[in-house]
């Protein structure tokens, strides 16, 4: 399973900054990866693990802004259409995750 992170917070102010870079730093701390300025992707083994990070990314959210969490599955990640400068690349093959069975 995939989590995708998407936020639009203000950085009018010096502390609304501070706060905005804290989270993309607290979404890195947790593996996740910047898909986008302001989207983020984990690749996540199980439901269990998507609920935690769920939970951890909600304890995270900064006040003020819009933050939205979107899961799922391999196949509709696989099913993604990337382009760059006009070009289909494919979805990134990049998973960091190591999963022991």
């Amino acid at each position: 399973m995939w989590m995708l992170v998407m936020f639009d917070l203000p950085v009018v102010l010096k502390h609304e900054r501070a706060q905005a870079t804290r989270f993309r730093l607290d979404l890195l701390d947790m593996g996740f990866n910047m898909a986008q300025f302001s989207v983020y992707m984990r690749c996540c083994v199980s439901s269990e693990r998507t609920d935690a990070l769920t939970q951890k990314v909600r304890a995270a959210v900064p006040s003020g802004g819009s933050v939205a969490i979107l899961i799922f599955t391999d196949k509709q990640y696989a099913n993604m259409l990337h382009f760059y400068a006009h070009e289909e690349t494919g979805p990134s093959s990049e998973n960091r995750q190591l999963a022991l069975f």
